[in-house]
């Protein structure tokens, strides 16, 4: 539109060239020479819509360039779009996967340790139960032994049958006590 106003711009413009005095002197000119300068003036106009032609194509040349260039540009960014979209999302799947293998980790540990607890509970236990075993041993073993001295004293020498009964009751003791608590728990006690 612009070049197109240009044209006629430039077409009064050199029509205003004209020299002033042809129009006081019109008879003077002749025909030809008006015929000349309209010539002239029809080729500069016919020039004029051809440079105007030639501009109008280069510059629709220019705007499909450009048109080209901005949907290039355009699905370049969706194409960086759409590979920072995944980058973002497999980011967050590794940190997804790393916390779960740290959670799975500490999971095991917790539960190693757990168990560990119990096995230690347990042996405690089992000892704990052991010296109660040995003690409660022990007691009827000097209960017994005790028993078995009580009867030898004076009634013991009345009668030789109760005296029997008292050691057997003394080495049956001992041998229950030696058979729950092993060969261990007796030598501490030094019977």
């Amino acid at each position: 539109m612009k070049l197109h106003h240009a044209a006629h711009l430039a077409v009064i413009t050199l029509i205003t060239l004209l020299p002033v005095s042809t129009h006081a002197a019109q008879n003077a000119v002749s025909n030809d020479d008006l015929a000349k300068a309209g010539e002239r003036i029809r080729q500069t106009g016919a020039q004029l819509q051809e440079d105007l032609k030639k501009a109008r194509a280069r510059m629709e040349a220019q705007k499909a360039q450009q048109e080209a260039e901005r949907k290039r540009e355009a699905e370049r960014a969706r194409q960086q779009a759409i590979k920072a979209a995944a980058e973002q999302r497999q980011a967050q799947e590794t940190r997804q996967r790393q916390a779960r293998e740290a959670a799975q980790a500490q999971a095991r540990q917790d539960a190693a340790k757990r168990a560990e607890q119990a096995a230690r509970d347990r042996q405690v236990a089992l000892a704990m139960q052991r010296v109660k075993d040995e003690e409660a041993a022990r007691k009827r073993a000097a209960i017994a032994l005790k028993e078995a001295r009580q009867s030898v004293g004076p009634r013991g020498m009345a009668d030789a049958a109760p005296r029997e009964t008292a050691k057997e009751r003394a080495a049956r003791a001992l041998r229950e006590a030696r058979q729950s608590a092993g060969p261990r728990g007796m030598a501490d006690d030094g019977l």
